[in-house]
């Protein structure tokens, strides 16, 4: 798909890689751009900067997710491409409650179900469309600190291979995005100087971008900016025990040394 002349949907476009992919598309020549988060002050600033529309979004609650489709349509007629990229991360492993659980499924999760549910049908009826799901190398790997994003992320990659079989002869073409480190607040933190094994190779979220309007245009499936996930993901096909018992000795290093763990 040309992403000129296109309409493009982003959730979590407040900041990050959401923020940039809405710079990307307008700079790409979209015809229009939503820019969608749950902090709407900033979704709205970095919409009336590119020229878009910027709307709360809570992703994980079907009533926005619907009501933020409509918007789109009533503003600009069409929805060419959906980026569901949302995401949040937190550091729980057995600890996690029920509700840190739900909450990392809703987000990282359930946000591509309902995005489908909703848009899906448009682009059906319009005769396609893209979806862009923001995953992550820990939904084809491992976030070794983190029970609830690694289970999470990899439901998103399954969800979005899910989404590619059964719609893809009909029209609609599905990307599923897994970066590894970003610079992003979610990796940096607020002040940027958070901790993380993840620093060293880390990208920065338009370099995250420019990969997602390649896979766009080329209608790839899988988005890896870090190219080397792609030979972990062979390495863990080919031999899982080797691969669990080399993430064993990672976690161990994260945990015992603080300038590789990072903090929420």
């Amino acid at each position: 798909m040309q992403i000129r002349g296109k309409v493009a949907v982003v959730t979590g476009a407040a900041s990050g890689i959401g923020k940039a992919l809405a710079a990307r598309f307008s700079g790409e020549g979209a015809r229009g751009v939503v820019c969608a988060d749950v902090n709407e002050s900033d979704a709205r600033a970095v919409a009336e900067k590119i020229g878009g529309l910027g709307l709360r979004c809570d992703v994980g609650q079907e009533s926005d997710m619907n009501a933020l489709v409509v918007s789109a349509l009533e503003k600009y007629g069409t929805v060419d491409i959906f980026c569901s990229n949302a995401g949040i991360i937190e550091r729980h492993g057995l600890d996690a409650s029920l509700k840190e659980w739900r909450r990392a499924m809703d987000v990282n999760f359930m946000a591509h179900v309902l995005a489908a549910r909703a848009v899906v049908p448009v682009m059906l009826k319009q005769g396609g469309g893209t979806i862009v799901a923001t995953a992550s190398a820990a939904g084809l790997l491992m976030q070794v600190d983190s029970a609830t994003y690694t289970v999470s992320k990899h439901a998103a990659v399954a969800f979005a291979e899910w989404l590619s079989v059964a719609y893809g002869e009909r029209g609609i073409r599905v990307s599923c995005l897994c970066p590894q480190g970003v610079r992003t607040p979610m990796l940096l933190g607020p002040t940027g100087e958070r901790k993380s094994f993840l620093r060293a190779g880390a990208v920065s979220a338009e370099e995250v971008a420019g990969k997602v309007m390649e896979a766009i245009e080329a209608e790839r499936f899988l988005i890896l900016p870090h190219a080397e996930v792609a030979e972990h993901e062979r390495r863990k096909a080919a031999d899982r025990d080797r691969w669990l018992a080399g993430m064993r000795r990672l976690r161990t290093a994260i945990l015992n040394d603080p300038d590789l763990r990072g903090a929420d």
